[in-house]
Order: C-alpha cells, then structure tokens, then sequence
C-alpha cells in the first residue's frame, strides 16, 4: 500500500546524518586495510563489493518478537543506508542458546519484511549469477570468535578466570570502589590457553570458569573491568547444535561481527554509549595482530524509542504470553510488530511515526497518541469508507409502506468509497422499514447539545432519509429494545428524500434487510499507567484493553479480505479484518484506532 501522504523531500537533519556525511567527504572508509597477517575476517569480507559505502546493520537478537523500539532502529538502519546509497544487514545476535529459538528467527524475518525493508539490495554472490540477501548469523562466526579469543590469550590480554560469580561480583567493585585483581589473572598465556581449551572441550563444568579480557579493574568505566567474553552453557544452538559448549558474551561478539561485515557505522541506543569504550578497545587490538581491518567500525548512540503505555522488555512481553495475560506475541494489544500488524497498523503508518519521532541523543517519552496520529494520517486518504453499528438496536419506520409502497420495499442508497478520492468509485446498500442503529443515538429525553434521536427530533439516515423520532421501547430493566420513527416527505414533492429538511444530526445505520453480522474488538492501550514498568506488571494492565460487540456491518464489507486495506468505519474509527480468526472461519474486525484520540475521556 502507498500512503498519499505528502512528506518533504528534504529530508530533517541529525547528528547521525552529519557523522555519515563527514566520513564520506573525508573518505573514511575508502581505503580500509588489513594489519598483518591476512587473516579469516578478509575471507569474510568477499562479495563485500565496495567497502567504502556506508554499510549499517540491525542485529536483533533472536530471543522473542520485534516490538515498536525495534521499528526505530529497523527504519533508521534500513533508511541511511539507502538514502547514502549503500547497504544494511539483517544481522541474529544469537550468541546465547538458552533463549533463542527458530521461531523467533522466523517472525523476525517476516517483521522487517512486512516493514518494507527486505534486503533486496543484495551485493553478496552465493552461486554464480545469483545474490543473497544481507541476511547473517552471529553464530556463522564462532570459529572466527574462538581464533579471536585465543589471539587474545596469546597476546597476553584475557585470562581464564575460575572465581565463583558472587565472588567476580564483589571483586568488580562500584563507582566509588575500583575492583580488586582476580587471584587467577597472573597465569601465563600458555596456562590460560590451555584451561580455555578445557572449557571449550567440555572439562569444566557450567559456571565454572569464564574468559575475561585484561584491561583495567580500576577504570572509572565499570564495563572496562576486565569483562567476560566467554562463558560455559551447555545448550542446543538453533544453528549450531551442540558443536559448543561455550558461548561468546554479546559484548565480545557484537564488535567482532560488524568487522567482519565490514560494517562502518554500527547504531545502537543510548544504553549500549557505556559499552563504546570496549567496542573500541576489543577491534584495536584485534586489528592490531591482523585479524579485522583498520579503520573498524565506530558505535554511535541515540535515544531509545519510549511510547507511553508500552513496555517493551522482552522479558516482560514474554511473561504476558506465557502467563496468557495476552492471546500470543501477535495479540492486537500488545507493542509488538506482529501485534501492530494484526491490529490493523501499516507499514506506512510506522515509518511516519518513526520520521515524527525524530532522532537525537536526549531521552524522553512520546504520547501513544501520536503513534495513531500516523496510522490515521496515511489511511485517511486511501481507507475504504463503511458504515457499521457496534451496540445496535432496530429502529422502525411506521409509515415507511404508507410512503414507499410496501412494507417490504427496499430502497437504493449510494456513498462514496472514498470522499478524498474523486474517482474511486462507489459502494452500494439498501434502505428499508427496519434498519440498525447504535444505542447511544437515542435518549428519551434530550439532554444537552444532543442532536440525534429523541421524541420529537429530525435526523438524517446519512445517504438515506430524513426520519423524526416517535419514541423508543425498554425492556424491564430499562434497557432500550427498539426505536421508533417515521418518514418526513420533502416539502415540495411529498415524497421522502435525504434533503427533505434540513437537520442538525446525521447517524450512521445499516439496514436490516442486508447487514452483515461481524465481531468488532475495540482494542485500548494494554497498560493503563502512562509509564508502565515502575509497579507490579499485572497491576498496571488496563482491564478494559478489549471490549467485543456483536455488531452489524454493511454488506460492502462482506467481501473484505484478513491482510487486505484497513476501513474507516464512519464514526468509530479504522478497522482491518482479523487474520488469525480468518483463520478459524470467524469474520473479525479490529479496531485500529479511533478517529480521534479520546484516551481517558
């Protein structure tokens, strides 16, 4: 889908553009070279046509389903590198076993597919004539990290380390205490290769020992205290299997993987800046014994995506899903893109959000309201118009056989498919004695600035007829079972007609005689607390995320197809079919948003 919404071609400054900008005036990246000893990482880089243009990746780490903060980054990748005209990677981080599953590989696949940002700007040959796809796995690289990791022991620069967690714990210190040398940091190069290789051959049991870099455990940066790049799990890969029994830390892996790919400007958000100075420290001295080229990539930081009422910890999506606080990772409510997606949220919708949002380096929250601002914003131009009534009631016309010539006379109405579309043709229903309406049009006595139905009072049946309420009947409970009107001639043919008076209301309906019964879920914001994540997780869920309405539809929708357009129903909002229950035979609508924000009204 193609979204009409006009954007200016120019497009808004940031200090990301201006970094990328400057290395390609100064040709940073024009003339990169190998120290050394040609090493595994050139052999790496073949098919990497031109390592001179600016080359990003996204390396989601395959450990649950992309969320609205991985939107951010898969557009600010996806969107330099094709606007400098170079390339960006779809890059599994899946550098940790236990968590990681195919699934998850799967639907991270389909995300930044459905998001327009497939890699089809293949460089990369993987059989005569053809391309490959940038697609790449951290664990496509273990040999290399394990020859990295030895390079390192070797050289005098990590050690085993067989202190118990607590104790690395207490030795790292704090930011007013520098940390304290571990007992085992003095063993030779040669005592430490070998008791690595004991972990690697599955000596040592899990926890037992741990590979930690030698830097510096009185930094004032905590993160250079000799961290840990290997560490002992013995789990089944989803790519390797059980070939390891030891794992590279994300830290160790992250800088390795971008060398290898020749990545020049690897973006990350601001939590991972602490992290920068090991980035850089872990590939100089890697290039320094000719392992990755030089220049290496630089890291550059700005501010996470944070949307109110959304969390988007894994950890805490994953409880949802497993507690069936949710219906799944794709349930509507939930942030993620697969849920974004089955709510009825285009791909169009969440580039504008992600535009809007801007890019900077100072942290702060945007109102959930803008993210349906965008959905509208491209929508309204191009949604399918319907008329539907979610909490019905019939309402009857009395004298509709008097005037019509029949009681079961059905007349013809017409609306446009689209008003902001001129040549978008238009959708066709009938009008008849009996027709739906929403409950909430009618009131038996009128209160203030009410216009619709109540005795006495003349609406219009919008692309129908003027009618003037009768009166309504209730149940013994109170509650409204029918309403009753009739017919208002026009004045100077006598016959009905839409413009017979005029009227200050106008309701939406569907006849009886072909409306189509459909489930409509009216979805809120999952969690009701603007910051979610402070408090208990159940706590602060909104208990009234979800409503469902038998409602009535009218038949133009019929047809409407689960993955198809979203609609605008005249009134409520925009809706799109519901796939999963498609699935089941069922025909469901969502509500995507409303048409206007009205959270806490």
């Amino acid at each position: 889908m193609t979204s009409p919404v006009d954007k200016d071609t120019a497009k808004p400054s940031n200090f990301l553009r201006h970094v990328i900008e400057n290395d390609l005036e100064q040709g940073a990246y024009a003339a990169r070279k190998w120290g050394g000893s040609p090493g595994d990482a050139q052999h790496h880089a073949q098919g990497m046509q031109d390592p001179a243009k600016v080359r990003m990746r996204f390396p989601p780490e395959p450990n649950g389903y992309l969320h609205i903060g991985h939107a951010k980054s898969i557009w600010l990748n996806f969107e330099l590198a094709k606007e400098y005209g170079g390339v960006c990677h779809l890059r599994f981080d899946d550098t940790n076993p236990e968590k990681e599953e195919q699934e998850y590989v799967d639907s991270i696949r389909d995300a930044v597919k459905w998001l327009g940002y497939e890699t089809f700007l293949a460089d990369r040959p993987s059989a005569p004539g053809t391309m490959q796809p940038h697609e790449y796995f951290a664990s496509d690289y273990f040999d290399f990290m394990y020859r990295a990791a030895e390079y390192l022991i070797t050289a005098g620069l990590a050690y085993v380390d067989e202190q118990s967690a607590d104790e690395i714990r207490h030795n790292r210190g704090d930011f007013n205490t520098p940390g304290t040398h571990s007992p085992f940091r003095a063993r030779t190069p040669d005592e430490n290769l070998a008791r690595f290789r004991a972990m690697r051959d599955g000596q040592l049991e899990d926890g037992a020992a741990i590979l930690r870099a030698k830097i510096d455990m009185a930094s004032p940066n905590i993160n250079m205290r000799d961290p840990a790049l290997y560490r002992i799990r013995r789990a089944t890969h989803h790519n390797t299997g059980d070939k390891w029994c030891i794992y590279p830390m994300y830290t160790f892996a992250h800088p390795i993987e971008d060398a290898l790919e020749q990545i020049t400007h690897s973006i990350c958000t601001l939590e991972f800046e602490d992290q920068r100075p090991f980035y850089d420290w872990l590939l100089d001295r890697l290039a320094e014994g000719g392992l990755v080229a030089s220049p290496h990539p630089r890291q550059y930081e700005f501010a996470r995506l944070n949307v109110t009422h959304v969390i988007t910890s894994k950890r805490k999506l994953r409880q949802l899903v497993e507690e069936k606080h949710v219906d799944g990772w794709d349930d509507p409510r939930m942030p993620t893109l697969a849920g974004l997606r089955r709510r009825g949220y285009t791909p169009e919708a969440l580039q504008l959000f992600c535009e809007r949002s801007g890019v900077t380096k100072s942290g702060g929250w945007i109102d959930y309201a803008s993210l349906e601002a965008a959905l509208r914003d491209t929508l309204d131009p191009i949604a399918p118009r319907a008329m539907a009534v979610l909490d019905p009631v019939k309402l009857v016309i009395t004298n509709w056989g008097e005037l019509m010539g029949g009681d079961d006379v059905l007349d013809d109405c017409t609306a446009p498919v689209n008003p902001r579309d001129a040549e978008g043709g238009l959708r066709r229903f009938k009008i008849g004695r009996e027709v739906w309406i929403e409950r909430t049009d009618y009131e038996d006595v009128q209160p203030k600035g009410f216009f619709r139905l109540f005795p006495g009072n003349k609406v219009r049946l919008k692309y129908g007829h003027t009618i003037e309420c009768i009166g309504g009947t209730r149940d013994a409970s109170g509650k409204l079972t029918e309403v009753q009107a009739k017919l208002v001639p026009d004045t100077k043919s006598g016959t009905p007609g839409a413009d017979a008076i005029k009227v200050k209301g106008n309701i939406t309906w569907v006849a009886v005689a072909d409306a189509v019964p459909a489930e409509v879920r009216l979805y809120e914001r999952l969690f009701a607390a603007a910051q979610p994540g402070s408090g208990e997780l159940l706590d602060e869920l909104n208990k009234e995320s979800l409503v469902t309405c038998a409602a009535f539809v009218e038949p133009s929708l019929a047809a409407a197809a689960a993955g198809g357009a979203g609609y605008q129903f005249e009134r409520h909002g925009y809706f799109v079919v519901d796939a999963k229950a498609a699935e089941d035979g069922k025909f469901v609508f969502n509500r995507a948003a409303g048409m206007r924000d009205s959270w806490g009204k």
